[in-house]
């Protein structure tokens, strides 16, 4: 199951590189959230799924669904959109497990042992060096560093706030829940900020299939499931391995090169998950 989370989360590449030009990142990701409701509540309705036993759960998971696809989503989007490199945002991004590590002793009691936190910094020095050819500081503007930052803020606040307050609830309801509450906050920008059309070009209707399917149904559930059964470091851990698989399809899909830099990143970044995930419970 982490394996093939990470492999499906690393796909969210081609998503964004085939979709983004054709739409506003907003306006996408609205699109995006109401194809996964349109998908999820009629199957969640006809299969008779749970929904949750109180108003105080369902307030608990809209806001995890809020943190997790809203905040970060957008985060990523508009950091991208406003010409932040996809190294960068990485690099950003590779912070996440350290800061979960922080978050997750005094919120959920996780003990992280010293062999973690050397998995974690070697992990992070892994994605460093995947990434490093790729980071570029031109154009860079407050805005794309606000964005990514706010990426890396929800993501990390929404996987231990999810491992805290949301317990085992039904996947079909909780999507339907999750992406509701990040439609809703998602749209009003959308509506008052974008007004460039949507241009419904093949390369777009693929982008939106591929992210609505293969990452919000397939890739949320994964982690979803993850998040309830694993520590919440463990877990975060993980995303080191996305920058590096992204990095190999990148290679296979579309011809980019993979320096020795990069290969000897991608073996450090797997390392130091292997030290993060074997440690002792």
């Amino acid at each position: 199951m982490p394996l093939l989370f990470v492999f499906l989360w690393s796909t969210g590449f081609v998503g964004v590189k085939f979709g983004l030009p054709y739409a506003p990142p907003m306006t996408f990701l609205a699109l995006r959230f109401a194809f996964v409701i349109a998908l999820m509540l009629p199957i969640a309705l006809a299969s008779g799924a749970p929904w949750p036993a109180s108003r105080r759960l369902l307030a608990h998971i809209a806001l995890s669904g809020v943190l997790l696809h809203a905040g970060y989503l957008s985060g990523v989007f508009l950091a991208i959109d406003l010409n932040m490199s996809a190294g960068l945002i990485a690099l950003i991004a590779g912070l996440q497990p350290i800061f979960t590590a922080f978050a997750a002793a005094p919120l959920l009691g996780e003990r992280v042992s010293a062999r973690q936190w050397l998995g974690l910094l070697l992990g992070l020095g892994g994605v460093a060096l995947v990434v490093m050819e790729r980071i570029t500081l031109a154009g860079l503007s407050p805005g794309a560093l606000a964005s990514a930052f706010l990426a890396l803020a929800s993501i990390t606040v929404g996987t231990v706030y999810q491992k805290r307050f949301c317990g085992a609830f039904d996947l079909r309801t909780g999507a339907v829940i999750q992406f509701v509450a990040a439609a809703v906050v998602v749209l009003p920008f959308a509506i008052a900020a974008e007004s460039a059309p949507v241009d419904w070009s093949g390369e777009f209707i693929f982008a939106l299939a591929w992210l609505v399917v293969v990452l919000s149904i397939g890739a949320i559930s994964l982690l979803t499931l993850l998040i309830r059964r694993g520590a919440a470091t463990r877990i975060a851990s993980l995303f080191y391995l996305v920058p590096p698989t992204t990095a190999v399809l990148a290679y296979l899909l579309f011809g980019e090169t993979l320096s020795a830099a990069a290969l000897a990143g991608m073996a450090i970044a797997i390392a130091g998950v292997a030290l993060v995930v074997t440690a002792s419970r």
